[in-house]
């Protein structure tokens, strides 16, 4: 009995299922018992009212805010991964883009807001724009790395088994290679990407969206539980976003890697 107890209690989902319990009550408690103002800390109860009353704005604000996230994206990924792939493979292009590179990769993406709203204008292409500074780099360095990590072993045996042209040797050996790599940069640049989706909306680069409502139309007319609320819910969306994205590509693309030794 104390065995089977145990094993509910450790199973999947239920550890979880706790914690955001306990956490759902702590922060009832400091809402209602200290800090005493709803304007400064709505409960638990307040932003579910307002979760109820946004239902039928919020897949609408979701959609724009993912038609933004996707844009960038997808740029972020493809040039990330071009650029990345011959820095990492060719050592004179390397030379030549190392220094354009780690010149504009400290730059925040939000320094770049100016030009995405000269550019573009506010439409959903300077919001990606945003989007895609955010997202690039990750992608670019790690896609880097896996080409320049290739074990020398694998390309020595490819080109005895005939496989000595450049192109081949990058499309059979050294991008298949680089494919966990190359995922961890996407992963890591869609959480990237996702923040700014948020600080791209919020300085005006677009007219809706979920950072726009949060803080264009909310925080100026002090709906703190509004605000609250599409604040869960951008973190909701970037979590399934996440799951989603370690369920088709690390749970089925990479399931090989599982057993690895």
């Amino acid at each position: 009995m104390r065995n089977r107890l145990r094993s509910v209690l450790t199973s999947r989902g239920v550890i979880e299922a706790v914690a955001l319990f306990v956490a759902i009550i702590l922060w009832e408690l400091i809402a209602v018992l200290i800090i005493h103002n709803p304007g400064k800390l709505p409960s638990p109860y307040a932003v579910l009212l307002a979760f109820i009353d946004l239902v039928e704005i919020m897949p609408i604000d979701i959609a724009v805010s993912l038609l933004h996230f996707a844009i960038g994206i997808g740029a972020g990924a493809a040039v990330g991964i071009a650029i990345g792939m011959l820095m990492g493979w060719f050592r004179i292009v390397d030379r030549i883009m190392d220094p354009i590179v780690e010149i504009l990769r400290p730059i925040p993406p939000l320094a770049w807001v100016p030009f995405a709203i000269l550019w573009g204008g506010l439409t959903h292409y300077a919001a990606g724009f945003i989007v895609f500074i955010g997202a690039f780099f990750p992608v670019l360095i790690n896609t880097y790395t896996g080409f320049r990590e290739v074990d020398k072993t694998y390309i020595d045996a490819a080109r005895v088994l005939g496989c000595k042209e450049e192109g081949r040797l990058i499309k059979y050996v050294a991008f298949p290679f680089s494919m966990p790599y190359i995922a961890t940069g996407i992963r890591v640049g869609m959480g990237v990407g996702w923040m700014c989706v948020v600080a791209a909306e919020l300085f005006g680069v677009s007219n809706t969206g979920l950072g726009y409502r949060l803080f264009l139309v909310f925080w100026p007319l002090h709906m703190i539980d509004r605000l609250v609320a599409y604040m869960i819910l951008l973190g909701l969306v970037a979590l399934s976003l996440d799951h989603l994205f370690r369920y088709f590509v690390v749970e089925k693309l990479f399931k090989w890697k599982r057993y690895e030794s």
